[in-house]
């Protein structure tokens, strides 16, 4: 589930809610393996909107058999039936969220600090996100770069799967992966690409080459 895992919300696509639907179709279509829906920073979606934004996102997910995932909203993942939760360090939730969702939806954690992962390590969750490794401009309260070294400390730290997240490109992605993460989460990269299908097939194309 974690290899080709796109993040995004209408932020993402100049704002524009129907590009962001066509890009998500497009990125289906090609091939990814889960999908985190988050409306952050500039966003200008309210909560009605989001909402309805998240049943439409399901239904498409499902028509392609992709799991998808809520950003920090447990309450509205559970209402649309989404397959997951993603929950960040700054929101300081996890354990309310473990509460509410254990059992009912995947939970992600971002861990960019080896005591957070040590913590984490301890919780009932499926999976971290660990990053920015690289500089990204595609969230506006993104924590330092926390490079590949770092993340592959924090790789060998886990005890969960380990998804890299933050800055990902084409040119990086290789490295990357050879930290031992199980998947290589993605923003710009795909949701900005001028060929959608390309970029994703570029990150399914690694993963195959791994695996062969």
């Amino acid at each position: 589930m974690l290899e080709t895992y796109l993040v995004g919300g209408a932020q993402d696509v100049n704002n524009d809610p129907t590009a962001f639907l066509d890009s998500v179709k497009q990125a289906l279509k090609a091939g990814i393996t889960a999908f985190q829906y988050r409306e952050k920073g500039t966003s200008k979606l309210t909560t009605d909107e989001k909402a309805g934004m998240a049943r439409v996102l399901r239904k498409l997910t499902r028509e392609y058999g992709v799991p998808l995932l809520i950003d920090d909203d447990e309450e509205l993942a559970l209402k649309v039936g989404a397959d997951g939760v993603h929950v960040g360090q700054k929101d300081r939730r996890i354990e309310k969220v473990i509460q509410r969702a254990h059992g009912k939806l995947i939970i992600g954690y971002s861990c960019n600090q080896v005591d957070q992962v040590t913590k984490a390590n301890s919780l009932p969750i499926d999976y971290i996100g660990s990053g920015p490794v690289f500089a990204t401009h595609s969230k506006d309260d993104a924590d330092p770069v926390i490079g590949l070294s770092k993340l592959k400390q924090l790789v060998s730290l886990s005890t969960h799967p380990v998804v890299a997240i933050g800055g990902i490109n084409s040119a990086n992605m290789a490295q990357t992966l050879a930290t031992g993460v199980a998947g290589l989460s993605v923003i710009s990269m795909v949701l900005q690409s001028n060929n959608i299908g390309l970029a994703v097939s570029e990150i399914r194309q690694l993963f195959f080459n791994l695996h062969s």
